[in-house]
């Protein structure tokens, strides 16, 4: 592969995994992002060279030379951009992310995590598993963990634990040993038209698995893969991995059996709260159990340390993130922008916090989505107590007309308002709240921590 590695959206949390590994390997990288983050700031301090025009006389004089740079883009790269355009003209190999990941995970054992929702915190704590109870792998992550404070794990170990995106159907460039499909809900209509054809692409991902596929209990895709085997989980139907015996602790914690299809991993508990948590639980431990029973690495089922490194799991940054957790006061932030997630998520914190109130604060994000989806969204915010709206995020999109906001907020059946984002930390510090939670896949993580800061000073 070329020295030096030019990214176009750099700054993306599987981009920034993917430059931080070429890194590592002690290639040159470079790249462009439109906005500063935290991602690319930490990337700039680890010796990439990022910008945040789209200028091409900004790309740097290493990275000029067709022969000696390779080109890795995202496809959230809107197709006017100056600085593709004038790579395609000059003759670079350009890539997308999906072939590079699929390059790098070539010659591994690899344990794949593909689904609409749950797949960041699912393949996420399979890598925390391996770590601790298998055989000290590298992962690729589409969040930030808590446990390694990255979204690239390196590691001695043969196994690649890897989030497989169905984004413009990019996981179909992966051939995983063993994989897990947590959900296949209707998504992404921009890419795939309609559901049947997401289907379709999760089938395929499902025949491209070498060894076992572990599917959850009700997503139904023909399962038509001669050469693996195929298994089931779900939270506690009994099926071939399943939780068992769950009880509910306190703060939201719980403890639990795990049952595989040879065994049960019994008083298991997982050092982050939420029943959608003890799902992702059993998902990733089945995972590591068909990577145990399919792979090489040999020796026991290692059932403690299995239950060790459950009790140890810190989470990832924006799922189910406590900010504040006290008896007068809950704020939380999440990245649920789909409504079966935002309906899971608000009901896992209905177990948690029973009898207390509720607040919402949803930050929509593409037009695309909200057009789709805005009956659906606003029955899932309807769980709560009351809701506040804010403006549709566009990303990579243009403006639809008539997609606005105001389309969740006509069909709620709570009480519900319409802030602009700049507005949010004075109109929640202004709230009576009880428990609080933001959710949103755009930017309204960045102002967590000023809504935190308003809040613990009310305490």
């Amino acid at each position: 592969m070329k020295q030096n590695i030019y990214f176009l959206g750099i700054g993306g949390i599987g981009m920034s995994a993917l430059a931080r590994y070429f890194m590592h390997e002690g290639r040159h990288v470079a790249g462009y992002d439109r906005t500063p983050s935290d991602l690319t700031r930490r990337l700039e301090s680890e010796g990439a060279e990022v910008h945040y025009a789209d200028d091409p006389s900004l790309v740097g004089e290493r990275f000029r030379d067709p022969a000696s740079t390779l080109v890795i883009y995202t496809p959230a790269i809107p197709p006017d951009h100056r600085e593709w355009a004038w790579l395609r003209e000059n003759g670079f190999e350009i890539v997308k992310r999906s072939q590079a990941l699929g390059h790098i995970a070539g010659d591994r054992f690899v344990m794949a995590v593909a689904g609409t929702h749950g797949k960041t915190t699912t393949t996420t704590l399979a890598a925390w598993l391996d770590h601790r109870a298998g055989s000290r792998g590298s992962a690729f992550l589409g969040g930030i963990s808590k446990n390694f404070d990255s979204n690239l794990v390196l590691g001695p170990g043969e196994r690649l634990a890897v989030e497989a995106d169905e984004f413009d159907r990019s996981f179909l460039r992966l051939h995983p040993d063993v994989a897990v499909v947590t959900s296949a809900d209707a998504d992404h209509l921009d890419i795939y038209g309609t559901h049947e054809s997401l289907l379709e692409a999760f089938a395929q991902f499902v025949r491209q698995v070498k060894r076992a596929a572990i599917v959850k209990l009700g997503v139904e895709l023909p399962l038509d893969n001669p050469t693996a085997r195929i298994y089931r989980y779900s939270y506690h139907t009994p099926c071939d991995f399943y939780a068992a015996n769950i009880r509910l602790r306190e703060g939201g914690y719980y403890m639990f059996d795990i049952v595989c299809p040879d065994r049960a991993v019994r008083d298991c508990t997982l050092g982050v709260p939420g029943h959608i948590n003890v799902e992702n639980a059993v998902a990733a431990t089945a995972l590591m159990w068909a990577a145990w029973r399919y792979g090489q690495a040999g020796g026991p089922f290692d059932e403690e340390g299995l239950r060790l490194a459950l009790k140890g799991f810190a989470g990832v940054k924006r799922r189910f993130e406590f900010y504040m957790n006290t008896p007068k006061l809950v704020y939380m932030d999440d990245y649920a922008h789909h409504p079966r997630e935002l309906e899971a998520a608000i009901t896992s914190v209905r177990d948690m916090f029973p009898a207390r109130r509720l607040t919402v604060v949803f930050q929509p994000h593409l037009y695309t989505r909200t057009r789709d989806f805005y009956p659906d969204f606003a029955r899932a915010l309807s769980l709560a107590d009351e809701a506040i709206l804010l403006p549709v995020y566009p990303a990579r999109e243009e403006p639809i007309e008539g997609v606005t906001t105001e389309m969740i907020a006509g069909l709620m059946s709570i009480p519900c308002r319409i802030v602009p984002k700049e507005r949010l930390v004075e109109t929640l510090a202004a709230t009576e709240l009880d428990v609080a939670i933001t959710f949103g896949a755009g930017d309204i993580d960045n102002y967590c921590e000023a809504i935190a800061d308003k809040l613990r000073a009310r305490q």
